[in-house]
């Protein structure tokens, strides 16, 4: 397959993103064949650890390849997104619960569906270019791919701010928000592969991780908990000091231009999965707006606004953030009955 590469090497499985005209984005070839490997090399002896990496400087994975699943839903054929949607979920699920060390090298941007596979391994690893944000909510979906409990599970209210906002973290921000674990200079990766690939031994990430920067995030994070820590959106924008804080002016921008129906179904769930932290459950409230977000959402204008006219002029169901029925978020994450996800491994 050209668009992804799974072999063994010495005692590692690995798996190298080969799309770098394309930014890496995930198609579901590619996701099939990362759920097929980790299957196969669950029980492998031959594979001590996996070592995920992707071609290009630009990015380790944009983000999933939504071209399909735009082109099949304004016909009103929503069983393909819903069918990507579940099987990236599943193989999300597995990767998470890979019972051996998962090493990912993640450069330049990783978005999306490339937080989903970079991002739940046991050893994360991120460099002076790395790039890494969850931005659903601009085009009328919510953080997905596993990323609810990523979000939930960041210090303080970050991962509310980082879930509406799709604010772009650097090595430093994305190691204290949660989505990575170690700064490595890229330069020297290659070495580092080259060893994992040689011993198998993941202390290897742990003699070549260095001190990242000190965190920009973090420096403002008292600011974004006092403003996200409301129990509603509508709490946000009671009671606020004049003027704003810089970081939370920047972030009520930043919300303004998103879909206001994900971004409230993104608080809800963000806060659901922190009361609840596990991935198959973040798993599962996140499909419940995915699977009705073609039908019922606004994830087809998102699309068409940003990547199909590129007029950046969307027209969301709802007008402003503030100001989201309570009762159109229950319709978006009430339970799927039938239609609910498993984990259930489907052989081909």
């Amino acid at each position: 397959m050209s668009d992804i590469s799974i072999r063994k090497t010495g005692h590692a499985g690995r798996i190298t993103l080969t799309r770098p005209k394309a930014l890496n984005a995930l198609t579901y070839e590619m996701l099939m064949a990362i759920d097929a490997a980790l299957g196969d090399w669950a029980e492998d002896p031959e594979v001590s650890l996996v070592v995920i990496d992707a071609e290009g400087e630009r990015a380790f994975c944009s983000g999933g390849d939504i071209a399909e699943m735009y082109a099949t839903g304004t016909k009103g054929n929503y069983a393909y997104g819903r069918k990507f949607w579940r099987d990236e979920y599943r193989m999300n699920a597995r990767l998470f619960e890979f019972p051996k060390p998962v090493v990912s090298l993640m450069q330049g941007f990783t978005m999306g569906g490339g937080v989903g596979v970079g991002c739940h391994g046991s050893h994360r690893i991120v460099g002076e270019s790395s790039k890494i944000a969850m931005p659903e909510c601009s085009i009328g979906l919510i953080p997905d791919v596993g990323g609810s409990l990523i979000l939930a599970r960041a210090p303080g209210r970050l991962g509310e701010y980082l879930g509406v906002t799709g604010e772009r973290m650097d090595a430093a921000d994305a190691i204290h928000a949660g989505f990575a674990d170690y700064f490595v200079p890229e330069a020297e990766w290659p070495a580092l592969i080259a060893d994992l690939e040689a011993a198998g031994d993941w202390n290897t990430v742990d003699r070549a991780a260095t001190a990242p920067a000190p965190s920009r995030l973090a420096a403002v994070q008292p600011k974004i908990d006092a403003v996200f820590g409301g129990e509603t959106l509508g709490d946000m924008t009671r009671g606020l000091p004049e003027p704003l804080p810089e970081a939370i002016a920047h972030a009520f921008k930043l919300m303004d231009r998103n879909a206001p129906l994900a971004v409230a179904c993104a608080v809800e769930i963000i806060r659901r999965v922190r009361i609840r932290p596990q991935m198959r459950y973040a798993l599962d409230q996140e499909y419940r707006f995915t699977y009705r977000s073609m039908e019922h959402g606004d994830f087809i204008e998102g699309i068409r606004a940003a990547i199909i006219d590129k007029d950046r002029k969307p027209d969301w169901r709802h007008g402003d953030w503030r100001d989201v029925p309570g009762g159109d978020i229950l319709k978006m994450t009430l339970p799927l009955g039938a239609e609910a996800l498993t984990f259930e491994r489907e052989e081909p």
